[in-house]
């Protein structure tokens, strides 16, 4: 068994059964702390490190919105679970060329990231959460951040909750599955608040529904393979799908206005990636296939174009994002 395993069974000999949210938070925390988790030597792949087309395209509405809202020179650039830092690198390229000149900031706990991070930023600042970043108005991406929250899991209106036999990892109880994520709606009330003090727009994609949808949504990934979560806590990636309904009731009561909810591959083909991929290949004819592909797996409704969804918040006195006006 791994290590956070032996501390969670004997955590659970001690105190009794521990809920799915404890188990998924102590998981995370060691398995975020102890590697690099990305790329085809890790577990997965996200979205920036298919192409750079996708961090683009959000530096482009980034900048769009930016420039609508009245160039604010206080205005910095922010991320939660910035990766490592493929998607600010290739966003900021695109902000740059628009004149903007904003300090760089980065919400991440995992020190193998930051140093990726500071690698390939280094002017960027660090913080362990997001009620330390400025108080200025935030251009702000989070991109896979939301999923890996811890989650409680229920069975009607008894709680779910993680023992050990002895042997293995296993729930309390079975049955139809309903997810709500206290510390989701915690990070997006955070967020809203801030947003709407000082000013604005922050863009969420992740995996997940839109429409409220319940059932057992928990999984885990290691080697860029599905595996079951009770397997060797801390040694894999668990998460779950998104509420995108829930986060934006949580951002609306922390005082941002929200966009609407789109896919991520309709969302990406308004903005124009078509017109990109075309450039770039017009640019490097030997590398036309390459991007052909990565867009069909970024906007393509059998690879990530319909699971992944799109949500904007911000201030109310700002401009909407491109692609998600109401």
């Amino acid at each position: 068994m791994s290590e956070v395993g032996d501390l969670l069974a004997a955590r659970i000999a001690a105190e009794g059964p521990i809920g799915v949210d404890e188990y998924m938070a102590a998981a995370n925390s060691h398995y975020y702390a102890t590697r690099d988790p990305l790329g085809v030597s890790g577990d997965f792949i996200t979205a920036p490190e298919i192409h750079q087309m996708f961090g683009e395209m959000l530096g482009a509405v980034l900048a769009d919105c930016w420039v609508r809202a009245g160039r604010p020179v206080d205005a910095v650039y922010a991320e939660l679970g910035p990766g490592r830092g493929t998607l600010a690198n290739d966003a900021l390229s695109v902000l740059r060329r628009a004149g903007f000149t904003g300090e760089v900031h980065l919400v991440e706990t995992s020190p193998a990231l930051k140093r990726a991070q500071a690698k390939l930023l280094p002017e960027a600042n660090f913080h362990d959460e997001i009620d330390s970043l400025p108080k200025a108005p935030l251009l702000l991406v989070a991109n896979e951040f939301f999923d890996a929250l811890p989650v409680k899991q229920w069975v009607g209106d008894e709680e779910r909750r993680v023992i050990h036999d002895g042997t293995a990892f296993a729930f309390t109880i079975y049955g139809l599955i309903r997810e709500t994520s206290p510390a989701r709606d915690e990070a997006a009330q955070t967020l809203a608040k801030r947003l709407a003090a000082y000013g604005g727009v922050a863009i969420v994609i992740d995996y997940g529904h839109s429409k409220g949808e319940q059932g057992d949504t928990l999984q885990a990934v290691r080697d860029h393979r599905f595996s079951n979560p009770l397997d060797e806590p801390g040694e894999q990636d668990i998460t779950s799908h998104v509420d995108f309904a829930a986060l934006s009731e949580a951002a609306r009561c922390g005082g941002a206005t929200v966009s609407r909810i789109a896919s991520q591959g309709a969302w990406l083909e308004t903005l124009g990636i078509g017109a990109r991929a075309m450039a770039l290949a017009a640019k490097n004819p030997q590398d036309t296939e390459r991007i052909a592909a990565a867009r069909r797996r970024l906007c393509d409704e059998a690879e990530m174009g319909r699971l992944f969804k799109v949500m904007a918040m911000r201030a109310p006195v700002w401009p909407e994002i491109a692609g998600l006006e109401a």
